[in-house]
């Protein structure tokens, strides 16, 4: 048998009571506002809306304003319903991600068997440079290549691609240096 905690439900309860009332209180000054239409009821009701919470800090026990308590009180629960229906879903003790460093399993599609259709990355990680057979491998072939100077830029991805001469390359020297 499950056992209510009381406490937890009035405090989780307390901000719709109080919607509750406000909307109670609303309904009770539009009732009472002289005029016919929506726009005139709507402007006396907000004009007395002080005077009549100042009047009795109870609610108002007609059924057209416990009406509209309610009837407020349930659109508040319901936007707050679903706003939490919309939470990310957090996956927790994975709180920095669940990336891991790549194996040679996992770039082995990627790479064409014939060593001089690869644009080289690094000594062991190669691209294909044509289409691959299976079209979930087909990947954007375009490599920026950032460093400082004396990095090895050059001399260890722009040179040894461009030896390769299995592609079109653009490359922009500054220094003149290629």
């Amino acid at each position: 048998m499950v056992r209510l905690d009381w406490k937890r439900v009035l405090l989780l309860s307390f901000p719709y009571l109080f919607v509750f009332w406000l909307f109670n209180r609303a309904g009770e000054g539009y009732r009472l506002a002289a005029g016919t239409d929506l726009i005139a009821k709507g402007m006396g009701a907000v004009s007395s809306l002080g005077a009549i919470i100042s009047r009795s800090p109870l609610p108002s026990f007609h059924p057209q304003d416990l009406l509209v308590g309610l009837a407020g009180a349930l659109c508040v629960r319901a936007a707050v319903w679903l706003k939490a229906q919309n939470a990310r879903k957090y996956r927790r003790g994975r709180e920095y991600g669940s990336a891991r460093w790549g194996t040679a399993d996992d770039i082995r599609p990627f790479i064409s068997p014939k060593f001089d259709q690869n644009i080289l990355l690094t000594q062991t990680e190669r691209v294909m440079v044509g289409r691959n057979q299976n079209p979930k491998y087909n990947i954007n072939k375009n490599v920026l290549v950032i460093g400082g100077s004396g990095s090895g830029k050059t001399r260890f991805h722009i040179k040894p691609n461009l030896m390769q001469m299995n592609a079109s390359y653009i490359c922009t020297d500054p220094k003149g240096s290629l």
